[in-house]
């Protein structure tokens, strides 16, 4: 993996609570100081005099490079020549026109959440911006809302549920941006009741460059045919920096109705009941480990599709690793769902069904989650509420100063014994003690599973469940011990198949938002199975033609960018 890290202190021995929290402020300092002191070694006359003229060039001498060189996550740090930050689609093809005809080596960003190096590596020479385009509107003419692609998902729900009372099936973390959500597919805890966000993609705007090297704005819809209708496709699950810049996303669900801006999008909830509980690991041992997984799995199993009571029910259950203290499982259900009441009550007694466990309320943030102090005993709250609550109050998952490591998995079946015995083992080991260390366990299936394979880009519709395997730390030095953990972790967990989830009956590949370039490695990848067929399995050809009509000259690309066809 090429890439380049903001230095820090190194700390000494392994990261406890305390440390690791008072080495998250230090690594905010150090990494803000010793890095970029050196900045004037490429802030030159050469670089600076070569920059494109207009507003929003942001050279390295300008006091607002430092912050636009990484994302959210600190593992990950380019030196461009410079940032261009890009207002609209005519700013975007200027940029990108300028970027092609200097030769220069781009990377495209929305919110920087980029778990991977796709934004910020070595080789980048130029960063395309559009976390300024921001907007959220109604085009009367498409008869569906716009979004830009910079816009925060948690601006996205509060325009499309004040204005209109719709929404989107998105994720629950606020700042991630709208551009490198929605086309890597897009989930959240709605997509059990309404499907993936690409499930509702209308139409997408974006610039590309074509094999003479000219820039260009095209508008692809979902009933667009031939060269166009792949390009609107790629956009619905075929990862973000591929084909060019998205410059605007529009959305109508398929089976909208009328001429009413209400009746083209999904009706946002009004209200939901929401449940939150800790499972303290002073009470947990191997068995009721075993049992709680087991629970998990049999009734996601049992309801995995779509139309059913419990298609409207999304869990979420952090499995912390036990210097967290606690395991945390949140679940919530649109209130006015058939017997949501019942639904509800029915789900987390059968989850913790035969296992001796005292639940607690969940006191302090839990993996993905903020602390819920007051929803270990079942509430109703606005759909907005709980929105808002889960979504802006984590500062391990929201810190912009950490590092991290993140892995993913689709399941097709509950967790196997082998795979239980990496879990349980690794999330006890007594040499780790990391808090901020979890495999989120999320509920998928339901309406996501109603779309067939090849009607998006995202080919994982039959899945019960999916995983993000994931550990945050502050200092460089613990680089390799931490990274090192949890490859050893999700190697383990599919030993069987070269230490990836090769698709088959059980498992069903990665999520393209949750890149990981390990996949590329063969020394991490000893499956023979390319990184293309976890991620994008028999859709990979499409998503070639798609990039041989719309990037010819391979312009966009990136560690794991879709390749043209041989």
């Amino acid at each position: 993996m090429n890439t380049t890290t903001i230095e820090t202190p190194p700390s000494k021995g392994r990261v406890g609570r305390r440390s690791f929290l008072l080495g998250s402020a230090g690594a905010a300092a150090a990494g803000a100081m010793m890095p970029f002191n050196a900045a004037p070694s490429f802030a030159d006359a050469s670089v600076s005099s070569a920059l494109p003229s207009g507003g929003g060039v942001i050279g390295p001498k300008d006091p607002r490079y430092l912050d636009l060189r990484t994302g959210n996550n600190v593992r990950f740090v380019a030196k461009p020549d410079y940032v261009h930050m890009i207002n609209s689609a005519k700013d975007a093809k200027k940029a990108v026109q300028s970027a092609v005809d200097a030769g220069k080596k781009v990377s495209v960003r929305s919110g920087g959440h980029c778990f991977a190096d796709f934004v910020c590596n070595s080789d980048i020479e130029v960063i395309l911006d559009v976390s300024t385009m921001v907007g959220v509107s109604y085009d009367e003419k498409k008869r569906a809302f716009a979004v830009e692609p910079g816009a925060r998902l948690s601006n996205v729900y509060e325009q499309l549920f004040k204005r209109w009372g719709v929404t989107i099936p998105g994720g629950i973390c606020y700042s991630v941006g709208a551009g490198g959500h929605i086309v890597g597919g897009g989930y959240g805890l709605l997509s059990r009741a309404h499907g993936l966000v690409v499930d509702h993609l209308y139409a997408v705007e974006v610039v590309t460059v074509d094999a003479d090297g000219k820039a260009s704005i095209q508008v692809a819809t979902r009933g667009s045919r031939g060269a166009l209708g792949d390009l609107w496709w790629a956009h619905t699950g075929g990862g973000g920096g591929n084909f060019g810049v998205v410059t605007k996303y529009w959305f109508r669900s398929p089976h909208a109705k009328g001429s009413e801006p209400a009746g083209q999008l999904i009706e946002a909830p009004s209200r939901v009941l929401v449940n939150a509980l800790a499972f303290p690991w002073d009470q947990v041992d191997e068995t009721k480990f075993r049992k709680l997984m087991d629970n998990w799995g049999a009734w996601h199993e049992e309801f995995k599709d779509p139309g059913t009571p419990e298609s409207h029910l999304s869990s979420l259950f952090n499995l912390n690793h036990k210097a967290h203290g606690s395991l945390g499982m949140f679940t919530q259900i649109d209130a006015d769902a058939p017997d949501a009441t019942g639904v509800l009550e029915r789900f987390i007694a059968r989850i913790t069904d035969g296992v001796d466990i005292e639940t607690s309320a969940m006191t302090k943030p839990n993996g993905e989650l903020p602390a819920l102090p007051d929803f270990h005993q079942t509430r109703e709250i606005s759909w907005m509420q709980a929105t808002r609550m889960v979504g802006t109050d984590n500062p391990t998952i929201t810190n912009p100063t950490s590092r991290g490591a993140h892995k993913s998995a689709y399941f097709k079946k509950r967790f196997t014994d082998a795979q239980l015995d990496v879990m349980w083992e690794q999330m006890t080991r007594e040499d780790f003690t990391n808090p901020d260390t979890m495999m989120v366990v999320f509920s998928f299936g339901g309406a996501v599973n109603a779309v067939k394979k090849d009607a998006t880009a995202n080919v994982q519709r039959d899945s019960i469940f999916k995983i993000c395997l994931q550990t945050f730390w502050p200092d460089k030095a613990d680089h390799d011990f931490y990274l090192g953990w949890a490859r050893e972790t999700f190697e383990a967990m599919f030993a069987s198949s070269g230490g990836v989830p090769v698709p088959d009956g059980q498992v069903d590949g990665c999520y393209i938002n949750y890149p990981d370039t390990d996949m590329a490695d063969p020394k991490r990848n000893r499956s023979g199975v390319a990184w293309s067929e976890l991620y994008y399995q028999g859709n990979y050809p499409r998503l070639q033609r798609a990039k041989k009509s719309w990037d010819p000259t391979n312009f966009f690309t990136h560690s794991l960018g879709v390749e043209l066809p041989a």
